[in-house]
């Protein structure tokens, strides 16, 4: 009898130290699918900006960088960012360069019972067509509350940043901050996501004897 006993007690302690390993590993696992996107989203960001493209007057494969107020050429309809990049993928079956058009905004989701907006990359890779393309949405994540870029033009950080205006040459840096939502539909309660990308990136022109301006 005291055998039989002390084998419960045993199985006991085993079952429960099973399920705790059990549940254990199905939050991590919850925890690692769920950034998964947000290490995705932040690692497309960091690419695109890096490898930005400076508005030159004469060239076809490079455009504008916009922040803030942004009518995409695209898409007609307000975009948070919009800029060239030459962060295309080169393959055999698809004639286009490495130039790219991107654009960046926060879409309401399909399932509306899911809290926070949708993340989407927009990308046209054909930019020699007489009639703009659609563009191709990339899903990068969900639940986001709201998302911020700031541009860095050497002494102060700004909400908005335009090419076709005053502003002739790319930031030095641009600040992203992705504010998740919340189970309730709000902001989250933890700080918001901070991803800072210096930009390196010249504009040159042919004529001659100009100076080249850095950014």
């Amino acid at each position: 009898m005291l055998a039989i006993g002390i084998t419960a007690i045993v199985l006991v302690a085993i079952n429960g130290i099973f399920f705790s390993a059990m549940h254990l590993r199905e939050s991590v696992t919850e925890a690692v699918d769920g950034s998964l996107p947000v290490q995705q989203a932040c690692d497309s960001l960091r690419r695109d900006l890096a490898c930005a493209m400076s508005p030159t007057t004469n060239g076809v494969f490079s455009g504008d960088f916009k922040v803030g107020g942004v009518t995409s050429l695209g898409l007609n309809q307000p975009v948070d960012i919009e800029l060239y990049t030459t962060t295309g993928a080169l393959h055999a079956n698809e004639p286009w360069g490495e130039v790219q058009r991107v654009t960046y905004e926060l879409r309401l989701p399909t399932d509306r019972s899911t809290p926070g907006k949708d993340l989407i990359r927009s990308v046209t890779r054909n930019l020699l067509a007489t009639i703009p393309p659609q563009p191709d949405d990339q899903w990068l994540m969900g639940g986001v509350e709201s998302i911020e870029y700031s541009c860095y033009d050497g002494t102060q950080w700004r909400d908005n940043w335009d090419t076709t205006g005053s502003d002739t040459n790319l930031p030095t840096a641009v600040r992203v901050r992705i504010q998740l939502a919340g189970n309730n539909g709000g902001p989250g309660n933890g700080q918001p996501l901070e991803i800072v990308v210096p930009i390196d990136s010249q504009s040159r022109t042919n004529t001659a004897g100009a100076p080249v301006t850095g950014s």
